[in-house]
Formats: structure tokens, sequence, C-alpha cells
């Protein structure tokens, strides 16, 4: 049997099933780069296993590959994939949900704090020379008193510039609680927050918890310090995030999004942050990637942190799907139940 590689692996994983296949490895798994559908016909025609992560696995691709017999797909969604297609020629399609729900919550963790405690804002300013003296400076105590070391103080200073708020005691509201959500829950809970979730497909006996709570989309938008949205993409969610959501808001929480950037109506938030409707916002993903240079977010606003889809990207999410998807294809292999089967 022989498979072909293009997503990217754990090397050491993956070898477990050379005692069963041919593996070749094309595209990211090689080169760091997403095949196009002829390349991916060309390398595929004579495999009969596909582990694949971004590549276009269209109708086209799935036809012109008669012996295809399955395909693995290494992420939480297989929206590359046509699976409809997959269907009607009875080939299986795994994939791996879950594969970097930790990293993709304490991503969300980590942009909760830098937004709330302004640390980009503070490292860019001390990075371009503002705030810094023009000779080294020894503290010395004083006479009588302790050793103090103080910055400065006073208007101007980056103690006002970039005081912040902390998560102890303040409301996250999260929009979604599926797999990422609940991390994200856990989490802030050890920070001491108070949680409050919409997301209509749970009911409270779920929660079982009192330090969260089930509400409207309306108290959560009106009442939280903090709103992190963790929605699959479908036509509830498109927009979600809109003028009126941001006007719901506190002018002095935060948006948090890791999760897609069709949620959001960018306009609405660039209006918001301009504003200054909200407080800020940390976003990781958008509706359109990568952010062209002239893109507000990066050449206008100074309340917003954001990064380059990156929430998910972690050695340890290569090694989570590398083991999901070895062991599904082991259990095909035996003709047992594959535990990831996308349906």
């Amino acid at each position: 049997m022989k498979a072909l590689v293009t997503a990217e692996i754990n090397e050491g994983i993956i070898s477990e099933l050379e005692d069963y296949m041919e593996l070749t490895f094309e595209g990211w798994g090689k080169e760091l780069r997403k095949l196009t559908e002829d390349e991916m016909i060309y390398f595929l025609k004579d495999k009969e296993v596909l582990i694949t992560s971004y590549d276009p696995i269209t109708r086209k691709v799935i036809e012109a590959c008669p012996n295809l017999k399955l395909i693995a797909c290494t992420r939480a969604n297989p929206v590359n994939i046509d699976i409809d297609c997959a269907k009607e020629r009875n080939i299986p399609v795994i994939y791996t949900p879950g594969r970097n729900s930790d990293c993709t919550a304490e991503f969300t963790i980590a942009l909760m704090l830098s937004i709330g405690r302004k640390i980009p804002m503070a490292y860019k300013s001390l990075k371009d020379g503002k705030y810094l003296s023009d000779e080294k400076i020894e503290n010395k105590a004083k006479e009588g008193l302790k050793e103090d070391v103080t910055w400065a103080l006073g208007a101007g200073t980056p103690y006002v510039e970039f005081k912040g708020t902390q998560l102890k005691s303040h409301t996250l509201g999260l929009l979604g609680y599926g797999s990422i959500g609940r991390r994200v829950a856990s989490i802030a809970r050890a920070f001491g927050m108070k949680i409050y979730i919409y997301d209509p497909f749970i009911s409270e006996i779920e929660l079982n918890d009192n330090a969260q709570t089930k509400v409207s989309l309306e108290k959560l938008l009106k009442e939280s310090d903090f709103i992190s949205c963790h929605c699959k993409v479908d036509e509830s969610t498109r927009g979600l995030m809109g003028k009126e959501a941001f006007d719901m808001m506190k002018n002095t929480a935060y948006f948090i999004n890791t999760s897609r950037g069709a949620i959001v109506d960018e306009e609405a938030l660039i209006e918001a942050l301009r504003e200054a409707k909200i407080a800020g916002a940390a976003i990781d993903v958008f509706s359109a990637e990568p952010l062209f240079k002239n893109h507000p977010f990066v050449k206008e606003l100074s309340n917003i942190v954001i990064t380059p889809h990156l929430a998910g990207a972690t050695y340890d999410a290569i090694d989570n799907h590398s083991i999901m998807i070895v062991q599904d294809i082991k259990s095909f292999l035996k003709g047992e139940r594959m535990l990831h089967e996308y349906k």
C-alpha cells in the first residue's frame, strides 16, 4: 500500500506506518507549500492513502485518483476536502478534532493579558526609544530608606500610558462553548474570572459549575469585561459581532477573536476602536488573510493587538494530530472502527 503525505507531521510518529505502507512526502510535508489540484493528482494518482492539511482535495482530484481508499486531514474541520464526493466513492475521511484546543485556549488567554495589560504597546514604546534614559542610571537608596526602583511617575509616563486591567474578578464572555471555549473557561477560572457563556447548543446542566453561567447574547455583550469568540462559522454566526453587538459592549471592555474572521464585521470593529466604543481588541483571525499592509489594524489603530493566525501553531498540535491520524489509519487497515471519522 502507498500513502502520500502532504501535511506537516511528526516524522517519528508517522514512521510507525512504515511497516504497513510506503510513505511519500510532498508539498507541505516536504517543502512547506500547498499543492495545486494538478500537482495533487500527479502525486496521488497511484496512492491508496492521503494525509493532508490544506491542499485542495476537490472532486476533480478525487475522481482522478481511482486507487484512493482513505483521506486523512490533520485539521479540526476538513474544509479543504469535498466530503460529498468522498462519500459517493465510499472513501472515509478522518480528521483531528481538538488537536490544537489547548494551545488555542492558551493563546486566547495570552491575548487577553496582552491587550488588557497593553504589553505589546509597552514593548514597542521601549524598542522605539520612548521612556528611555540617555545614560545609565544607578538606583541608590536614600539615607534611611530602602532601595526603591521606579521607572517614572506622573503624566506622560509608562505608568499612566500603559495602566491596564487585570483578569481576576472580571467577567469573561465566551461566544461558543466547544472544546476550545471549555479550555479557555477552565484557565480563566484559575485566574479568578467569572464566566458568561452564550451557546444555543449547550444546556445549563453541561456547565456544572457555579463560576460560569449560560446567558443571553445581549446580557453577555452588555456585562462582560472581556469577550472572546469560539464559534464555528455558519449562517447563525457569520457577522455575529457587528455594529449592534459592539454598541452594546462596555467602553471599558475588550474583544478577542481566535476563531474565524467571518464571525466579525471588520468595518464595525474598526469603527468601535476608532470611536473608543470599546477599550481594545486582540485579533488572530481576519476576513481576508494575510492582511494587506495598509489595513487600519496595521497602519492606524493603536488599541488593537494583531497576530497572523498563530493560535494553533505549536509543535504540540503537530504531535497531537500525528498521533490521532496514525491511530485511525492503523484501525482502518485492521478493519476496526476509526475514532475520528468525519460524518
